[in-house]
């Protein structure tokens, strides 16, 4: 107070002992509204990060190699992203690794990538077993060949009980043919048009028991969705880097944080959600 009655000359008089409460209120209104920014940026905490691994063919092209090459690079990446996410201390993490419209790829890449899928499982599961990763399968598991299920099977019921970070690989999935399956299984429940809610179609996806995803990170570039959660995204905040999957790292990770840190999510309300949904 010493300096703001400092502001005014001494021949103010009552004038300036009549300004000091304003000063003070206004500064108590500031106060309270940095507060309630904190607050508010502290009541949405980034618990599920999805990522759209993207580029591993462009990575490989750059260095004159097949495209196969580029996907072992990324499943490197994404070895370094799921530790650089636990020391995040990021409870959920979704990546698309393989789309429903990815059968329309070459037979030898799609091939190749699912060779890659089932090694991966068979190489990394003991590891991440032990690093108290759960492993979660979203997509249409039936479609894919009965070695692959099997094993997707197996690597979920070992770590059923983990809990250090839930790791959901989207393989085989698109976000259309989710809402189909989730639309077939209400049907097959006989449940009648009014009981049908946002909250019964959420409860029959294949991420019933998730959150939704706070941040969505899209690597090279690209500025789509390509069909991945969208019903679960419809408030996700979005970030896009143009950096190549295979060379995704812990400072790319670290950057896209920060700028979801930076953001206020208002949920189409002008101030942000309590709850942070």
């Amino acid at each position: 107070m010493t300096r703001i009655r400092d502001l005014f000359p001494s021949s103010v008089g009552k004038k300036s002992e009549q300004s000091q409460p304003a000063v003070e209120v206004r500064s108590r209104e500031q106060t309270q509204e940095q507060k309630q920014g904190q607050k508010q940026e502290q009541s949405c905490p980034l618990r599920h990060l999805a990522i759209i691994m993207d580029g591993n063919g462009r990575w490989a092209a750059q260095r004159h190699l097949p495209r196969l090459a580029g996907h072992k690079a990324g499943v490197a990446a994404l070895r370094r992203v799921v530790e650089a996410a636990v020391d995040e201390h990021i409870e959920y993490l979704s990546v698309y690794a393989f789309s429903t419209e990815n059968w329309g790829r070459p037979r030898e890449e799609v091939e190749g990538l699912m060779r890659l899928f089932w090694e991966t499982i068979r190489s990394d599961l003991e590891k991440l077993h032990r690093d108290g990763v759960r492993l979660r399968h979203l997509g249409r598991l039936q479609d894919l060949p009965p070695a692959i299920q099997r094993a997707v099977q197996e690597s979920v019921e070992l770590t059923r009980y983990n809990n250090r970070i839930h790791l959901s690989v989207c393989f085989n999935y698109g976000g259309r043919a989710e809402l189909v399956d989730a639309v077939r299984r209400i049907i097959a429940a006989g449940l009648p048009p009014e009981a049908i809610t946002e909250e019964v179609i959420s409860s029959y996806l294949y991420t019933h028991d998730l959150p939704d995803p706070d941040l969505v990170v899209r690597t090279a570039g690209e500025m789509r969705v390509s069909n991945f959660l969208i019903w679960q995204s419809a408030y996700s905040e979005y970030y896009s880097t143009p950096t190549l999957w295979p060379d995704f790292g812990r400072e790319d990770l670290r950057a896209a944080l920060e700028s979801y840190r930076q953001r206020q999510r208002r949920f189409g309300r002008l101030t942000a959600s309590p709850s942070g949904r």
